[in-house]
């Protein structure tokens, strides 16, 4: 698994790092409370830690007074104290991890809810657009990300503050004249940290860019092993794989081979502020200015106070890299959702069916028109079949009666009213679908015949799988319709899952039922059997059909056929055989 940062991305660095901040800090006000009894608690510790030096400084003093003069109980008591107050600072910032770590994956489950809930809320357009395993990587690795950085660097920043402000404090009442022998270290560890960062920000995006990239095309070659195998493809698709993968790890190199640097310079410079104060030290010490015990607490403190530094110079890294990966999850949840309904829009309850389109005009982009000017009327019990070549729009017309796209131009009713009359649940609702992409999800058979119906029983199930000509098959598993289905149907042939979705089709009362393909992965036999059950299915009804075999629609009441967004033809499958036309042609083409 990649380290922090190392996961999801945006191509470009972050837009607004402080807004992205703000609304991370609005995750962590959820649990006000908790977080502020957390940071007192951590501001607590490391007061506590600071206390360290100055018994250690005490007793050294009190050791070195000489031969005879040595007073052990004072030793002894700087000793315990400062044992003590180690021990309960340590013990106070273990706790403050462990509620840190807490809080951080309520908000990850926090975001990650958001998340998902905002995807169901997101038009189809925005899944056609993006890859699966980019989408994935929101939801997974960045969120993993910004958990990271928030359950340890918001706890490391503050402590790192607390200890350099109270350092420093500490170390000019001790002595002013040794603070400035370690002056010029501070501005050039400031500058340097500054530098790195403006340098390492947009390389830590290009790499996390990289990584949600590789995830992508790994979900894809994934997805599409069965085919990659069945064209021999495994070289090419390891090629590629080779070449992405070195994109990943050429843009983290970038990224690191930058970011490694600062901890050892901050190092270096500290360092030469740290021999800086042991000669003026020593100096001062032969000239009776200050004490061995003075400059031993100061010695610790100047650790204390540089090695902060060195931590917020690595911090910082990590929070660009979560800031981008914060960046990415807020854009998603930023996306424009499905338009609202309108306030004065009605539930559409049990449709009739009557489905009319007028001059509808439409293009998923502004620039590019599929739909030019459609017209169609279906009366109630009508079956009405959408054929043409690829291409013609034929799946359009789907998405534009459910309201997975708005029309530009034109008007769609359903019983005499504008679809957009209606709530858009409500007019979904009102139509069963069988596609040719096939969904399933892991559950029993029963579950997914029964997704489209609350409450389904047992025998409505097996009734509607009976009429789908799958209930045999069924019941030849072991645990019948128990059986458990893995991920997308992956156990079961697609000839299976297809008559799956028809059952459900079947078992979801509705009076318009759309059928994209319905049998294009059953065999001709099985075919036969379904085809009569779905007649029985449609009848009455108000039914889509989307067919590239055209035998299977010579009953429709109503054929349209399409070429490039137009309407060619239509009419009765006996009309357009007559008319000798585009049709004809097609249908022609399948029997020769």
């Amino acid at each position: 698994m990649p380290g922090r940062g190392d996961r999801g991305g945006k191509k470009e660095k972050p837009k607004d790092a402080r807004g992205t901040l703000v609304r991370l800090i609005r995750y962590l006000m959820r649990y006000g409370i908790f977080v502020l009894l957390l940071l007192i608690c951590a501001f607590a510790s490391n007061v506590g830690n600071l206390f360290g030096p100055s018994f250690a400084g005490k007793a050294i003093k009190a050791a070195s007074a000489g031969a005879g003069n040595v007073d052990m109980e004072l030793v002894v008591r700087y000793g315990v104290l400062m044992l003590v107050t180690y021990c309960g600072s340590n013990l106070m910032s273990f706790l403050v991890n462990i509620g840190m770590t807490k809080i951080s994956r309520r908000i990850a489950n926090n975001m990650r809810q958001d998340v998902f809930n905002k995807l169901l809320r997101l038009p189809v357009g925005y899944f056609h657009h993006r890859q699966a395993g980019d989408i994935i990587s929101r939801v997974s690795y960045d969120i993993d990300v910004v958990s990271t950085s928030l359950s340890t660097d918001i706890v490391q920043i503050l402590t790192s503050v607390v200890t350099v402000v109270g350092s420093f404090i500490l170390m000019c009442t001790i002595s002013p004249l040794l603070v400035l022998c370690m002056v010029l270290t501070i501005p050039a560890s400031i500058l340097f940290t500054r530098l790195i960062g403006k340098i390492s920000r947009p390389r830590y995006s290009k790499r996390s860019a990289a990584y949600g990239d590789m995830n992508g095309f790994v979900e894809e070659m994934f997805t599409g092993q069965k085919t990659i195998a069945a064209y021999a493809h495994e070289e090419t698709a390891c090629k590629r794989f080779s070449e992405v993968n070195h994109a990943a790890a050429d843009a983290y190199y970038a990224a690191d081979r930058v970011g490694v640097t600062t901890g050892p310079t901050i190092g270096f410079v500290n360092n030469a502020g740290l021999a800086a104060i042991g000669l003026g030290g020593a100096i001062m010490y032969m000239n009776g200015i200050v004490d061995l015990g003075q400059i031993s607490s100061f010695v610790l403190y100047c650790r204390k106070f540089s090695g902060p530094i060195n931590e917020i110079a690595n911090i910082i890294n990590e929070i660009y890299s979560a800031l981008a990966a914060a960046e990415r999850v807020f854009a998603l949840l930023d996306e424009k959702e499905e338009p609202e309904d309108a306030p004065d829009t009605v539930e559409l309850m049990t449709a009739r069916g009557d489905v009319e389109m007028e001059h509808v005009r439409f293009g998923y982009v502004p620039e590019k028109t599929i739909l030019h000017d459609l017209s169609l009327r279906a009366k109630p019990g009508q079956t009405i079949a959408i054929v043409g070549p690829t291409g013609a729009g034929k799946t359009t017309i789907i998405s534009l009666l459910m309201r997975f796209y708005d029309i530009s131009e034109g008007l769609i009713s359903v019983d005499g009213n504008g679809i957009l009359s209606y709530t858009m649940d409500s007019l979904r609702r009102n139509y069963a679908m069988v596609l040719q992409d096939t969904w399933l999800f892991r559950g029993t058979i029963f579950d997914n015949i029964a997704y489209g119906k609350e409450n389904a029983t047992m025998e409505e199930v097996v009734e509607a799988a009976k009429a789908a000509h799958i209930h045999n098959y069924i019941m030849r598993l072991p645990e019948g319709y128990q059986t458990i289905i893995t991920e997308d149907g992956g156990n079961i042939s697609k000839g299976q899952k297809q008559l799956l979705t028809i059952a459900r089709a079947m078992l979801y009362d509705t009076n318009m039922l759309i059928l994209d393909e319905a049998t294009s992965n059953v065999d001709t036999n099985t075919e036969q059997h379904v085809q009569k059950a779905m007649r029985s299915l449609m009848a009455g009804k108000t039914c889509f059909v989307i067919a590239h075999r055209l035998s299977t629609i010579q009953n429709a009441d109503y054929i349209l056929v399409l070429n490039q967004g137009d309407v060619e033809e239509q009419g009765t499958h006996e009309e357009l055989m007559a008319e000798k036309g585009f049709y004809y042609r097609l249908y022609a083409s399948q029997f020769e």
